[in-house]
């Protein structure tokens, strides 16, 4: 017979299941009478699982509550949750990546050996369509546990123009652009906030030690170093339409949006082409004019003879 605590996580895993048991079938099932599934049913409830009588049947389901109780997950679905949240990871579904980074965290971490050799096979061989530079998973997974558990981590970095660097950071949050993945970090060599592409880091295991965390910036100091940081080219343009308007223009995660006065906006974003700026800034429809860098005025005025030769004449 079970212990009564090996005997209560069984009973639940049984009670998960999408069926109703009668008190005969769970008695079969585990091993004892009756009147203990009964007594093991009310310490279910005194635990907070909403345990549901069925009546005609003297039976029992697994209702549903205020708060989420834990789940128990064989080891099909372990892996099948685990290969779920991984996709959501990558930013397949809209708005879940980094929740969905956050409880594959906590999953993989009580995973058995086992089941981690199966997930990785299966993602060998699955192929997952990507709107943006591939993130290796257990890179994804090193970096959000170290800001989990709030302790440095070093890494190799590699810039926008292929120079490579050693970092030692105090990571505090993972931002999911839709198209790439970006640590927001304490810089501790540079005494600042610092936004890294996770595509381009190597983190150096095992991590540093504890940290206190910091403040977090300002949502709008996190996407301008997403939108303007890590490109070969950073641009500042004065629009002159109000902030509002600009802002329905550009996403936070394309540009960072600025309001000068009530009739001007400065926008700040980055590109590793110049023609990608100058097409950003003609897709606005709205009069500006080029602040930074004295690059793009030449590859603006460029631009607009190509496409004033591709004109017939009249």
């Amino acid at each position: 017979m079970l212990e009564t605590s090996a005997r209560l996580l069984k009973l639940l895993s049984l009670l998960q299941q999408p069926k109703e048991w009668s008190g005969a079938a769970l008695a079969g099932e585990l091993g004892i009478g009756v009147r203990t599934v009964r007594r093991d049913v009310d310490k279910l409830r005194n635990l907070g699982y909403p345990v549901d009588a069925v009546p005609g049947v003297a039976g029992y389901r697994l209702g549903s509550g205020a708060a989420l109780p834990p789940l128990l997950l064989d080891d099909d679905e372990a892996v099948a949750v685990a290969i779920g949240l991984r996709a959501a990871a990558s930013g397949t579904v809209a708005g879940t990546a980094e929740s969905s980074v956050r409880a594959l965290t906590k999953l993989e971490q009580v995973l058995p050996s086992r089941l981690r050799h199966r997930i990785e096979l299966l993602q060998q061989i699955a192929v997952t369509p990507a709107g943006g530079p591939s993130v290796q998973p257990d890179v994804l997974l090193a970096v959000a546990a170290a800001c989990r558990d709030h302790q440095r981590l070093r890494f190799d970095y590699r810039n926008h123009d292929g120079t490579a660097t050693t970092r030692t950071t105090e990571p505090h949050r993972l931002v999911h652009t839709g198209r790439r993945w970006y640590l927001v970090a304490w810089d501790l060599e540079r005494t600042d906030w610092r936004t890294f592409r996770l595509d381009r880091l190597e983190p150096r295991i095992p991590t540093g030690p504890r940290f206190t965390p910091r403040d977090v910036p300002e949502l709008t100091t996190t996407n301008r170093g997403v939108a303007y940081g890590g490109y070969r080219y950073q641009a500042q343009i004065v629009v002159h339409a109000p902030a509002e308007q600009v802002a329905d223009r550009y996403g936070p995660n394309v540009a960072s949006v600025t309001p000068i006065d009530e009739h001007t906006t400065l926008v700040e974003t980055g590109a590793n082409s110049l023609d990608q700026v100058a097409l950003y800034l003609g897709l606005l429809g709205l009069p500006f004019e080029v602040r930074s860098p004295p690059e793009l005025i030449d590859c603006i005025r460029e631009l607009t003879t190509r496409l004033a030769a591709a004109i017939p004449p009249s």
